[in-house]
């Protein structure tokens, strides 16, 4: 059976009162990089509601469960769960509108919009404790770099490393990865940026609402920081974002968070997670393009790259990667083979 057809169905069981399944409207509301889909349900009251399709041959609805629970106790805004059924992947949750953060910032609203997405993640990174969320350990960390070999240099590139420059990339990722792992360990969004914060209207409820959050895990404090500012979907000029990152900074230090006494450390280490996290999307990008036939996010590939090149012209221990992106980029601006 279609599983609009399974929707329909289930919410019509969860909203009763409401005029039938047939006639329940329900529009899109939402995209998503994996398998789950958002639709918005229109009540007959004027209110709405979103629900979650989550095919569970493809997706996991606890994990969404667990860290919705999480972030709620720490006090920031997230869906309320109304209802769930896990067996058929559906769950019914509040609808925290349409505006995302994308949307809305500008040079103007910035200021208030990324101080209310600071004292929020503060307020996640407070809540953390081990043992709760799966670690963002070094399997993992080195799973998402191996991303970008795979997906970005061989498939989208369709260059193949020589020995060398294959050895000097594994060097890279070595130096990125002791940084990574030594980084002082709190929750992690893993998806902290302008497209899964919704912009909120007046005090309460609080602002941002948060989204997308299943993927959550425990780990390096910088990585949800430098997801919000080296943002893949918008950019802000260095000295803008360095503003940003040092409210941050002395937020988090007030509220007893372990970040580095010594800004210039704390950036680098901003710097070296936000590499680790670039590599990965742009294997991530190239991987949604050549698998799964979404090449929307490619226009938003050279403001990833742009973020990697700067931090890898900043440290000679990167400076193997900068060469290397430079011999990708000219090789393939001027033939498109493989070198």
């Amino acid at each position: 059976m279609p599983r609009t057809i399974l929707l329909r169905a289930w919410l019509s069981r969860q909203l009763p009162g409401q005029r039938s399944d047939r006639d329940l409207r329900i529009e899109p509301a939402s995209a998503d990089a994996s398998f789950r889909r958002y639709f918005r349900v229109m009540l007959d009251d004027g209110g709405t509601r979103i629900v979650m399709d989550a095919p569970p041959a493809h997706e996991d609805c606890r994990p969404f469960l667990r860290v919705a629970a999480l972030f709620r106790e720490a006090g920031v805004h997230v869906p309320e769960v109304y209802a769930q059924d896990l067996a058929q992947g559906f769950l019914l949750l509040s609808d925290l509108g349409g505006t995302t953060y994308l949307d809305v910032l500008d040079a103007a609203t910035a200021p208030a919009l990324y101080g209310d997405a600071n004292a929020a993640l503060i307020d996640i990174q407070r809540a953390s404790r081990p043992g709760v969320l799966p670690d963002y350990d070094r399997a993992l960390l080195e799973r998402e770099l191996n991303l970008f070999p795979d997906w970005y240099v061989a498939k989208h590139l369709g260059a193949a490393l020589e020995p060398d420059q294959a050895a000097a990339l594994r060097g890279v990722f070595e130096t990125l990865l002791a940084n990574n792992l030594a980084q002082p360990r709190v929750f992690v969004h893993r998806d902290y940026h302008s497209r899964n914060l919704m912009a909120i209207a007046g005090a309460y409820p609080a602002n941002p609402g948060i989204i997308d959050f299943q993927d959550a895990v425990y780990g390096p404090i910088t990585y949800d920081l430098v997801s919000l500012y080296r943002d893949a979907y918008v950019a802000w000029e260095e000295e803008r974002e360095l503003d940003f990152v040092i409210r941050y900074w002395e937020a988090a230090r007030r509220a007893g968070l372990p970040v580095d006494a010594d800004f210039d450390t704390f950036y680098r280490d901003y710097e070296w997670m936000g590499a680790q996290r670039q590599l990965k999307v742009l294997g991530i990008f190239a991987r949604l393009c050549h698998r799964d036939g979404k090449d929307g996010y490619l226009k938003d590939m050279p403001r990833v790259l742009a973020y990697l090149r700067r931090t890898c012209g900043r440290y000679a221990a990167l400076a193997p990667l900068a060469r290397l992106l430079d011999r990708l980029e000219n090789r393939q601006a001027a033939t498109g083979l493989t070198f």
